[in-house]
């Protein structure tokens, strides 16, 4: 029993799994049925495949598909310098004196006293992200208003690696283009994430007993 036990642990450890995502979801949508369609009955017009003359070929209703142009760049940076200095001094004279203090303190005294502080500290971080390419997403939903709540995932496998390229949003219809693509900048809580599992993405994160003993350490 405890080497099926130890055999399993070995084979969840050896296996990689999905990374968590915070995207909307569902991260796809079937169509649903909006008309019946026709059947066919020899004529050059057929229902199953017409669209009406103004009509274009952008997404509006759920299980739609749009592409998105994926353009995102930050930079944020900051900087601090602090610098505090402090010093005090005091000196303190005792002449002759006569009676009792004159046997205990014969002759004159100086007492002097001093003290000084400083502080100086320094900070400055930066950060800086790139994040390029095109993507298709499925339509999820249609709000009230006409904005599209839309999903979607990449999953790309190179050899024991894979790599998880996920978005979701909102959209405002009127900001998808005659090829319906909308820039990512467009889009309203939108959510990005790219991510990858496999045995290179684990080398990466420190092991869990390690962990521990991070967060218990005072020091």
């Amino acid at each position: 029993m405890k080497r099926l036990v130890l055999i399993s642990l070995v084979l969840a450890a050896g296996c990689s799994t999905v990374p968590p995502t915070n995207v909307h979801q569902p991260m796809t949508a079937r169509p649903s049925p909006r008309f019946e369609i026709a059947n066919g009955n020899g004529s050059i017009y057929q229902a199953a495949s017409s669209r009406p003359l103004f009509e274009d070929r952008r997404a509006r209703f759920v299980g739609d598909t749009i592409t998105v142009k994926i353009t995102e760049s930050t930079t944020a940076s900051t900087k601090s310098n602090n610098k505090v200095d402090q010093s005090n001094a005091q000196k303190y004279g005792l002449g002759a004196s006569t009676g009792m203090f004159g046997r205990v303190l014969p002759g004159a005294m100086d007492m002097s006293a001093s003290s000084s502080t400083a502080f100086s500290g320094k900070g400055e971080a930066a950060n800086n992200n790139i994040f390029t390419g095109n993507m298709t997403v499925t339509v999820i939903d249609v709000m009230p208003n006409g904005n599209l709540l839309v999903s979607g995932e990449k999953q790309v496998a190179i050899g024991n690696e894979q790599e998880f390229v996920r978005i979701s949003g909102v959209i405002n219809p009127s900001f998808v283009d005659a090829f319906n693509t909308v820039e990512s900048a467009k889009i309203a809580d939108a959510r990005f994430e790219y991510k990858s599992a496999g045995q290179v993405s684990d080398g990466q994160v420190m092991g869990w007993l390690a962990r521990f003993f991070l967060n218990v350490m005072p020091f």
